[in-house]
């Protein structure tokens, strides 16, 4: 089997094997949060962690601290107190900016490095969100370069949860929601880019798994839909992939007044027509096609 090493995190790309290795097994994680250190969680909340304890700051400590953990390398003072208090003076702004410093020295809290003209996270300060952040570009970047290459990452339960939590849930600063939502489009492009890799690496329940994720997360996304429809049909579970259209077509209807496109119908078209028609189904149903639209179908 030949294998190729490439970038930092370790992807691996191997051609097809008669054994792929388990979706559990090891190849790359992000790495865990070291002992006794300190650590910022914005995924799926914010978290401030400091010697394997939850530490407690104030709310504008909090916005401060998330907004520098967001952003790579020194940020400058103007900006962070521009971003966090938009609807003040500059003088009040910067006011706010340094009250929401002595808060976090108060609390002996020693997250940043404050320099004259900016703000950076202090050395050893882990965060969640950089960390998974570029293994979630790896699995989009990687799913466009080689959609017909098996690359198998080593991943599994650990990284299908990280992927499924929102950035900030609930925060509604202006920077902060712009950010949750560009993560969101990243992320369930990920999950969706993880769940295809799965198929073809046949671990099935791990795909189901991932793409299921992005189906609860957005389940109005069609492209997520058929993943996991795909992901059904790949492990032979022919009536899970004709339950889950059938869920996902009467969502759209009833959400948005929609129909399922062409190409979702097209993985469904030949199911629906062999299904065998019961007693108790109604004398006229209607089929989905190819074409997009319904037609009635007397049943046989």
């Amino acid at each position: 089997m030949s294998r190729s090493t490439g970038t930092e995190l370790g992807v691996v790309r191997d051609t097809p094997a008669a054994h792929p290795p388990e979706a559990g097994e090891m190849r790359h994680r992000p790495p865990p949060p070291r002992s006794g250190g300190a650590r910022v969680e914005l995924l799926g909340g914010f978290r401030l962690v400091t010697d394997d304890d939850p530490a407690r700051i104030p709310a504008g400590s909090e916005r401060l601290l998330a907004f520098v953990a967001l952003r790579y390398g020194a940020v400058p003072r103007g900006l962070v107190a521009e971003s966090l208090w938009p609807d003040v003076s500059e003088c009040r702004a910067y006011a706010s900016l340094r009250s929401a410093l002595n808060r976090l020295r108060c609390a002996g809290c020693r997250m940043l490095d404050v320099g004259p003209g900016a703000l950076a996270l202090a050395g050893g300060v882990g965060v969640d969100f950089r960390e998974l952040k570029p293994l979630a570009h790896l699995l989009v970047d990687s799913s466009v370069a080689s959609p017909g290459t098996s690359v198998c990452l080593g991943l599994g339960a650990s990284e299908i949860d990280a992927l499924s939590q929102d950035l900030l849930p609930g925060w509604c600063d202006e920077w902060a929601l712009r950010e949750a939502e560009e993560w969101r489009q990243l992320r369930m492009h990920a999950l969706e880019a993880l769940a295809t890799r799965f198929i073809g690496a046949q671990h099935f329940g791990h795909a189901v798994w991932a793409a299921g994720a992005a189906v609860r997360a957005e389940p109005l996304r069609e492209t997520a839909r058929a993943v996991l429809i795909k992901a059904h049909l790949a492990e032979g579970n022919q009536s899970e992939a004709l339950r889950e259209f059938q869920r996902y077509r009467s969502l759209l209807q009833a959400e948005l007044g929609l129909r399922p496109t062409s190409r979702l119908l097209g993985l469904v078209a030949d199911l629906w027509s062999a299904a065998p028609r019961c007693a108790a189904c109604p004398a006229t149903y209607r089929e989905p096609v190819a074409s997009g639209y319904d037609v009635p179908v007397t049943p046989r």
